[in-house]
C-alpha cells in the first residue's frame, strides 16, 4: 500500500484558528481577536489593572495559501502577523516594563562591589530595552513567515517557524500555551525555550499517529557556520486515548559556544471527556547569547579597562540557566464548558535558586464555534530569587516588585476566531 506522508501546517499545533488546507488552490485570511481586562498583584507600586490583548491566545491575522501540484506534491505558505488590540501595534512590553529581576540589577546579588551599581544600571537598561518584550523589532510577520513544499516523502519548510521543542510543549501543556496558566509563563526571562526562529529550514513528516520534525537555523554570521546556529528535532505518537512525545532544541551563541538547550518530554491520557497531561523539561545555558560585547561597551563608557570584564562576567553568570520544569494539568470539556486546572514548577538548580511555581484554573464558555468568553485565575509563588509575574498568552508578565514576592492574576476576556 502506498504510504501517505503529509505535512501538517505548523500553525495547526498552536492555534485553533488554523484549519486543514484545502486541496484546491487557495489563499485565505485567518486570525484570532482576543482581548480582556486583568488585574495583577505584586508589581512595583502594588496591584494594577490592564486592558490586555491576548488573554487566551495572542491576537493575530495571517495569510495562508495552498496549491495541489499533483502526484502527491503541494505548495503552501503562511504569513502571520502579531496585533496588539489595546494599542494597535505589533509589539509589547511585560506588565513590569523594562524592570529586570533583582538578580540582574543589584550589583551585590551579582557578586560585584557596590561602586559598580551605576554601571550595572546602564548595562541592565540596555539589555532590558532590547530584550524585555515581544517583537521589539516590529517585524510585520513576526509570528510566522514560511514557504513549504509537501512531497510524497514528507514536507520541507523555509522561513520563520516554531521550533520542534516548542511544538511539543504546545501539545502537552494542558493549556496549549493559552493564558497565564501556560507552562512557559514561569520560565519567561531568561527564556527556557526558543519559541520560534528565523532563517530556518525544517523537514516534517506525519504518518498515522506518528509526527516528527527536524529544524536547522542558519546563524548567517560571516566566516563561521557555528555562530548563532540552531538545530532541533521532535517526535510524537498519538494513539487511542493517549499520546507521548520527546523533543530537543539547542542553539549556539554569537561566538559559536553551545547556548540555550532544552530537552522536553510529555504524556497525555484521556479520562472520560477530559485529558490529564504531564510534561517535564531540562533546561541548560552555560553560554548566554548576546553578551560578548558588554566588556568593550563598559570600557568605552568608563574610559577604563577595570570594569568591563567583571561586569560582563557577572551578567553572563546571572543569565546562565540550569533548571527543571515540571507541569501537570487536567482539562474537562462538557458541552460549551471547558475547565482547566494546572500546576507548573520551575526549579532553578543554580545558586540564585530563582524558583517559581504557578497554579490556577481557567474556564471557557463557547458562545459559538468561533467565539468564547474566558475567565482565568493564576497564582505565582516565587522563592529564593524567583521574581516572575503572570502575563497572558499574548505577552509575559515580567517581574514582581522584589525577589520572592508572589503575584496573583485575575483575567476576563473574549476570543473570536476568523
Amino acid at each position: 500500500m502506498k504510504k501517505a506522508l503529509t505535512l501538517g501546517v505548523v500553525a495547526l499545533a498552536f492555534s485553533t484558528a488554523a484549519s486543514a488546507q484545502s486541496a484546491a488552490p487557495s489563499v485565505e485570511i485567518y486570525g484570532i481577536a482576543d482581548a480582556g481586562v486583568m488585574r495583577v498583584s505584586g508589581l512595583k507600586g502594588g496591584s494594577a489593572s490592564f486592558l490586555a490583548s491576548g488573554i487566551m491566545e495572542g491576537t493575530r491575522w495571517g495569510l495562508r495559501g495552498n496549491e495541489d501540484l499533483g502526484g502527491g506534491y503541494r505548495a503552501l505558505f503562511t504569513l502571520e502577523s502579531r496585533v496588539e488590540i489595546d494599542t494597535g501595534g505589533t509589539s509589547n512590553r511585560p506588565l513590569s516594563g523594562t524592570q529586570l529581576p533583582d538578580r540582574l540589577s543589584v550589583a551585590g546579588l551579582m557578586g560585584l562591589p557596590g561602586n559598580f551599581q551605576s554601571i550595572v544600571n546602564t548595562v541592565g537598561s540596555n539589555i532590558a530595552n532590547s530584550e524585555a518584550g515581544v517583537n521589539l523589532a516590529n517585524r510585520l510577520f513576526d509570528r510566522q513567515a514560511y514557504l513549504g513544499l509537501v512531497t510524497p516523502v514528507g514536507g520541507i519548510l523555509a522561513g520563520r517557524m516554531y521550533t520542534p521543542a516548542y511544538e511539543l510543549n504546545a501539545n502537552f501543556d494542558i493549556m496549549k500555551t493559552e493564558s497565564s496558566l501556560a507552562a512557559g509563563q514561569v520560565g519567561s526571562f531568561p527564556p527556557t525555550i526558543d519559541i520560534r526562529l528565523s532563517n530556518s529550514l525544517a523537514y516534517r513528516i506525519q504518518q498515522g499517529g506518528f509526527t516528527a520534525s527536524a529544524m536547522y537555523s542558519l546563524g548567517e554570521i560571516a566566516g563561521s557556520n557555528s555562530k548563532g546556529r540552531f538545530w532541533g528535532a521532535m517526535g510524537m505518537y498519538k494513539g487511542a486515548g493517549y499520546s507521548a512525545g520527546l523533543a530537543y532544541n539547542t542553539r549556539n551563541n554569537e561566538l559559536g559556544s553551545k547556548s540555550l538547550t532544552t530537552v522536553i518530554g510529555g504524556v497525555s491520557v484521556s479520562i472520560g471527556s477530559g485529558a490529564l497531561n504531564f510534561m517535564a523539561a531540562e533546561v541548560k545555558d552555560k553560554n548566554p547569547s548576546g553578551l560578548s560585547t558588554i566588556a568593550a561597551t563598559v570600557n568605552a563608557l568608563t574610559s577604563s579597562t577595570v570594569f568591563g570584564v567583571p561586569v560582563q562576567n557577572a551578567f553572563i553568570n546571572a543569565l546562565k540557566l540550569d533548571g527543571q520544569l515540571l507541569h501537570v494539568g487536567y482539562r474537562h470539556v462538557v458541552g460549551p464548558n471547558t475547565i482547566s486546572v494546572a500546576y507548573t514548577q520551575y526549579n532553578d538548580k543554580r545558586p540564585n535558586d530563582a524558583d517559581t511555581a504557578s497554579y490556577g484554573v481557567a474556564y471557557t464558555y463557547a458562545l459559538s464555534k468561533r467565539t468564547d468568553i474566558n475567565a482565568i485565575v493564576t497564582r505565582f509563588n516565587n522563592s529564593g530569587l524567583g521574581q516572575s509575574a503572570p502575563g497572558q498568552a499574548g505577552f509575559f508578565g515580567g517581574v514582581t516588585e522584589t525577589a520572592g514576592r508572589d503575584s496573583t492574576s485575575i483575567a476576563l476576556g473574549v476570543r473570536h476566531r476568523f
